[in-house]
């Protein structure tokens, strides 16, 4: 019998674990924390919806008001890394939103093909309302984070 066949159906001694596994633990601390932010977004979405918006737009008003450097303006460039979507894509999106009401276009001073974008009054009242809706599920959000924080502090597998 070949030595790979042979050694297929044994097993390692309890506590040691190959290279190639993970232990239950860690599994259990992965899981938990997918779990959570899985449901953080499946909430999230349900939410946008129940203020008449798509997940992808509200993900979209949140990106912009929420630019790095705090001033509520994004370039469709900006939006493509942080949203992890093609350009082109963004762009549809963009042009979506704006046709609703929702962002505006600043054309650069500097530069003429860049558009910064900006939040609408409306976009800015429909994302508010979605925030603030949110609230909850932030909290859920944190304190289990915060719980798996603990209970991972002693692994160095997490």
């Amino acid at each position: 019998m070949p030595a790979a066949a042979e050694n297929s159906g044994r097993r390692r001694p309890a506590g040691r674990e190959s290279r190639s596994s993970i232990s239950a633990e860690a599994a259990v601390h992965v899981a938990a924390f997918r779990g959570a932010l899985r449901a953080f977004l499946r909430n999230s979405e349900q939410i946008a919806r129940a203020h008449d918006l798509t997940p992808q737009r509200h993900l979209l008003l949140l990106m912009i008001k929420g630019a790095p450097d705090r001033s509520g303006r994004a370039t469709i460039g900006d939006l493509a890394e942080r949203m992890q979507l093609a350009q082109s894509t963004i762009t549809e999106l963009v042009q979506r939103a704006e046709d609703a009401g929702l962002i505006e276009r600043e054309w650069s001073d500097h530069d003429g093909r860049i558009a910064h974008l900006r939040l609408s009054r409306e976009g800015e009242r429909r994302l508010a309302r979605v925030f603030r809706s949110h609230d909850a599920e932030r909290e859920k959000l944190l304190e289990i984070l915060a719980e798996l924080e603990t209970l991972s502090s002693g692994s160095d597998e997490f």
